[in-house]
């Protein structure tokens, strides 16, 4: 029985999702009431976090930690209980250079990770404490990854980066927002990670994301899945992979759900990974877009402000985006096709069904799908196209997705072999893991008039079989 199998035999949690949520505003991101962050993204167990809280009105409040994870179905798992605290109000930051809103609060509390705390995605529930029960609670989330150094079959590369990118919090201080109404996609905007997350708003609604980045919209249902189904897995950061140690020492690395932001040395790293035999699954889409160095906070913590600075080679090479005449300064990063087997297509959003092309590939064993075979509405909202010219490489699965119901895009899934025996596939969309399972706390994201369906077998099946290759 391997570490994440004895994990998930503990009893899980019957209460740990938020129940009471209140944001400053009906169209509002903050959760004023109660909101906080961590001062790390990742850490190790004997590794000290920081916790940082603001409470308006000033109240009491504690802190509920759990791992999330399968644990028979429930979703978490409840590890520690911190406070009561004292909660006070804290500032909101100046805007600084670059539209950055950078917190610098006090601390509330600081937690040294225990030893046996296994790896894996930990929310932090912070809730206030009212004096009597004549007045109402408020919740919101803190995230943080507790990782490892371990032999894992599977290290899974938690996409914090476009968690980020997308944060409004305080309003519209998103890596998209420089004053201007809607949405912008040009350079010098800068955001930190010292500060919350807000609401997620960028395709729907989810009141369970005040907090948690994107983590329980796009990636939750892909650990759910592995953990159910007893896969020895670890997890990182993005900023993890900046280097390939933590990776060297896996079988496979997997990149999740919406993986837009990756500073160019995460590129080589998995690109390295590759070369050394390890097999990397992009159950992804939207992946490896935008070149987004990490620099030090003003306080000096690494990797903690990230910016757009250049588009990667694959979505740089299509003259008719616009958006890249900003950029005319900053050369482009690698091709991001010779890596994932296909790069970002422009559009590089809408929805459509995955439709298998190559049913006598060995991905498809067991799934009983026959050439056309789809399965409804699991491409979007974004997705790769265009597939590299790499020997090898095999299109599985391909068809339309459309931008807005109107605007068509060819999209293609792709397999490609390693040069040690290894291999890489792109599943060419964001929402695979909602393929996988529909865990508590969880809700089925939907976008351009199209949404998935929840699991399917079929996804099921290809991705066991994705692993049982990976992992032998």
């Amino acid at each position: 029985m391997n570490l994440i199998q004895q994990e998930n035999q503990k009893p899980g949690a019957t209460d740990w999702q938020l129940t009471r949520i209140r944001l400053d505003k009906n169209d509002g991101f903050r959760s004023p009431g109660i909101e906080g962050y961590c001062s790390r993204q990742s850490l190790r167990a004997g590794e000290a976090l920081d916790i940082f809280v603001s409470s308006k009105p000033a109240a009491k409040f504690h802190i509920e930690i759990f791992r999330t994870g399968y644990y028979g179905g429930r979703g978490a798992r409840h590890m520690a209980t911190l406070g009561p605290f004292d909660g006070k109000e804290q500032p909101v930051p100046e805007v600084g250079p670059a539209r950055l809103r950078e917190c610098k609060w006090e601390k509330c509390a600081s937690l040294t990770i225990p030893d046996n705390w296994v790896s894996g995605v930990y929310v932090g529930r912070l809730t206030t404490l009212p004096p009597s029960s004549d007045e109402p609670y408020w919740q919101s989330y803190v995230v943080f990854i507790v990782k490892d150094d371990r032999k894992a079959d599977i290290l899974l590369q938690c996409s914090d980066n476009t968690w980020q990118a997308y944060n409004r919090w305080p309003d519209t201080f998103s890596l998209y927002d420089n004053g201007d109404p809607g949405w912008v996609s040009g350079p010098g905007v800068d955001v930190s990670f010292d500060r919350p997350y807000g609401k997620y708003r960028q395709i729907y609604e989810n009141p369970q994301s005040v907090g948690s980045g994107e983590w329980l919209c796009f990636e939750f249902p892909l650990a759910y899945w592995l953990e159910e189904q007893g896969y020895d897995v670890s997890y990182c950061s993005n900023s993890d992979m900046i280097t390939p140690e933590r990776g060297e020492k896996c079988k496979a690395f997997i990149s999740a759900g919406h993986d837009e932001y990756w500073d160019v040395r995460q590129y080589h790293s998995v690109s390295a990974l590759r070369d050394a035999g390890v097999n990397v699954l992009f159950l992804s889409g939207n992946a490896v877009c935008w070149v987004s160095p990490f620099r030090d906070s003003s306080q000096g913590a690494p990797n903690r402000i990230i910016t757009r600075a250049a588009p990667y080679g694959g979505l740089a090479r299509q003259e008719k985006f616009d958006d890249l005449k900003r950029f005319s300064n900053v050369p482009p990063g690698p091709d991001e096709g010779l890596l994932m087997g296909a790069i970002n297509v422009i559009p590089v959003n809408g929805g459509g069904d995955w439709i298998c092309t190559r049913p006598d590939h060995w991905i498809f064993e067991g799934t009983g799908m026959k050439k056309g075979d789809s399965i409804p509405g699991l491409i979007g909202w974004e997705y790769h196209g265009d597939p590299a010219k790499i020997e090898g490489l095999e299109v599985v699965a391909e068809g339309t997705a459309f931008q807005g119901g109107i605007h068509p895009q060819h999209w293609t899934a792709t397999i490609y072999p390693g040069p040690k025996g290894s291999f890489v596939f792109n599943a060419a969309t964001i929402f695979w893991a909602q393929g996988l399972s529909k865990p508590p706390g969880h809700m089925i994201p939907w976008s351009h008039w199209n949404r998935p369906h929840g699991p399917d077998k079929r996804v099921q099946q290809i991705t066991a079989n994705l692993l049982k290759r990976a992992i032998a």
